[in-house]
Formats: structure tokens, sequence, C-alpha cells
């Protein structure tokens, strides 16, 4: 039976899945947005949502000024690093993703459907981001080049052949 499940584990083990989610979390708070796969940022939105709801309530407490409030703030700040350890996302969680997401009720993030595609195994991209940071529309990135071997490819120089072309070009000129 399934009763309370919302989201699978992605097929990975529960420890990866752990890691997965803190360390995908840490980085939409340190860069504001990330590219992933459609399935993670599904899974791992609420999970972020509920960081910053944490946040915000606990410098809405440091706000009242009284040492409960401090206390309550102090509360929220560790429970944040337990959940999220990664020290820099949780000073910037705390520090500048809450207080930007100001008097907002929820839905602090967006998921924007890449329309494309990974090479490797065809997973639907998304861009996962900030609702405070705008949207940048999402481009095609162009198809990497061929290699080229040592030669440089037909009809091309070595820069150093063309350096010498040009010097003797001159000497014959002058």
């Amino acid at each position: 039976m399934r009763h309370r499940h919302k989201k699978g584990r992605l097929k990975v083990t529960a420890a990866h899945h752990r890691a997965m989610r803190r360390n995908l979390v840490a980085s939409l708070f340190e860069h504001g947005s990330v590219v992933t796969t459609v399935a993670k940022a599904k899974s791992f939105r609420p999970f972020a949502e509920k960081l910053i709801t944490l946040a915000r309530r606990g410098n809405a407490r440091k706000a009242e000024g009284t040492p409960e409030g401090k206390a309550a703030h102090l509360h929220a700040v560790r429970r944040a690093a337990q959940l999220m350890p990664h020290r820099p996302a949780v000073r910037i969680l705390f520090g500048r993703v809450a207080p930007a997401v100001g008097d907002r009720a929820g839905g602090y993030t967006r998921i924007i459907r890449a329309g494309r595609s990974r090479l490797g195994d065809k997973a639907p991209l998304a861009l996962f981001q900030l609702v405070d940071k705008p949207a940048a529309p999402v481009t095609e990135t162009p198809a990497p080049e061929a290699k080229k071997g040592k030669g440089g490819g037909k009809g091309e120089e070595k820069p150093r052949k063309a350096k010498a072309k040009k010097e003797k070009a001159a000497a014959a000129a002058g």
C-alpha cells in the first residue's frame, strides 16, 4: 500500500534520495536556479518550500526583538541546518532567500520545462528556480561541433603557419 506517500524515491535508495534532495536544494538557494530533470524538481519542490517557510517564520520571530523570538529564530536555524547540513546554503536561506519572498503565502519556487531532453537518457529537463528571480527564457543550446583531428581540418591553417606566411609576405613587400 502507498498510504501517505506523495512522491517516489526516484528509484534510488533512501540515503541517496536524501543526499540528492539536500544537494539540489542547497544549489537552488546558492544559485537561484538549477537545471535538473522534471521528476527531481517535482519531487524536491515541497522540501525547498518547507525550508523557505521555516526561514520566513524564524526571521519574523527574530524581528519581534523579544528573547523568545530570538530563541525561535535560533531553533529555526538549527532545524534548517539539521534538514540541510550545508552551512553556506543555510546562511543564504535565512539571509537572502527568506527576506526576498516577503509576505508571500507560498509558492516560492517554479518549475519551467526546458522543452528538451538530456542527451544520455532522454530525460526531460526543467529549470527549477526561486520565484523572486526573474524567469529567463529557456533557449535551445546548439549541438556541439564535431571534434577535429590534430590537423585542424581542411582549409584551416595552424596559427604558426599563418604567422610565418604573414611575416614572409611582409618581408617580400617591404
